[in-house]
């Protein structure tokens, strides 16, 4: 089958399409015909070897796939050859063939393409468990999205109205913010020109938002500290400014304000029940039309290195997916 391997720590453009050979499923496991591959972050990462739960070289990038089950291993009982499946996997999904845990499949709907069942789990499922279990958002509460028309940032915009809130967007440009706002923002923010604190107290009369969403960090995190609300929580899902902020914790104090770390990852792992809450939730919602993908390009396996550059580089919109097809 084909693959694109990592055989070093040199980063994307070490990685290379090569012939592998067919994994085999194990108890509890199944095979998949990968059709789809969700372009992640993380993939760029693991590619440096910096990755938190980090294989050794040779193995295959990606987390998220979505295909069709080949084959099962002993003891999976829930699943059949044929079966049109999303998974999560360690690793391995810029692939032709992957196996998977079978608990960590789900049932892909009828209505869902391969591209949307790829592009489907990471950032829906990091968006609902931040704002739904971690941040506690209420109907009526202010929410800010940074990024908002990045993966996660779309998402978090779509769900936060899902769960009732006014939602204010902040993305450079007015492209990236017209895009937010068809998925649902209120309110729009242009960081590349608007001071993001003030933009922030004035939206909502000097009180501040309840929640905020950063998948940025850098000088955006040290906005969202001072334009909190009382009682507000910032919700951190990633540096994508390359900057970790560092908190002064006064800061907390004077306001009550909850700083909350979102590793969805870890959540398959310590709490496999609330992942499967949280994705019955948004399977029904995407089913309902409540909330919708975007799906800003779609790449062919061979040019995998490409599509993680054009999402760390930060030119695109939405969700970025490779085809095996």
């Amino acid at each position: 089958m084909r693959a694109i391997v990592c055989n070093d720590f040199s980063g994307v453009a070490g990685l290379r399409l090569e012939e592998t050979p067919e994994p085999r499923p194990g108890t509890g496991q199944i095979a998949i015909r990968v059709r789809a591959c969700g372009v992640n972050f993380a993939d760029s990462l693991i590619a440096r070897g910096k990755y938190q739960n980090q294989p050794q070289p040779p193995f295959s990038p990606g987390f998220e796939v979505a295909g069709e089950v080949l084959e099962l291993g002993p003891c999976v009982k829930h699943l059949a050859p044929g079966d049109r499946v999303i998974a999560m996997v360690a690793h391995g999904g810029y692939a032709e063939r992957v196996v998977a845990d079978a608990g960590r499949c789900v049932p892909m709907p009828a209505s869902m393409s391969w591209e949307h069942g790829a592009a489907f789990p990471v950032v829906f499922g990091t968006s609902h468990i931040a704002l739904w279990h971690r941040a506690r958002l209420q109907p009526g509460e202010t929410l800010v999205v940074h990024g908002a028309s990045g993966g996660v940032g779309l998402t978090a915009v779509a769900i936060g109205k899902k769960l009732g809130a006014t939602v204010i967007a902040t993305a450079r440009g007015l492209e990236k913010l017209e895009l937010a706002a068809e998925h649902g923002a209120d309110q729009l923010i242009d960081t590349g020109h608007e001071d993001v604190r003030s933009r922030i107290k004035a939206l909502t009369d000097g009180r501040g938002a309840n929640v905020i969403y950063d998948p940025i960090g850098g000088d955006l995190f040290a906005a969202s500290l001072r334009s909190v609300a009382f009682e507000g929580r910032i919700v951190v899902i990633g540096f994508a400014s390359g900057n970790v902020p560092q908190i002064p914790a006064n800061h907390l104090l004077v306001k009550n304000v909850d700083v909350i770390g979102l590793n969805w990852p870890a959540y398959v792992e310590a709490n496999p029940q609330l992942v499967t809450a949280s994705f019955k939730s948004l399977m029904q919602w995407f089913v309902d039309g409540s909330i919708k993908l975007h799906v800003s390009a779609t790449y062919p396996l061979e040019r995998a290195a490409e599509a993680i550059d054009q999402l760390v580089g930060r030119k695109s919109t939405g969700k970025i997916v490779i085809t095996t097809d």
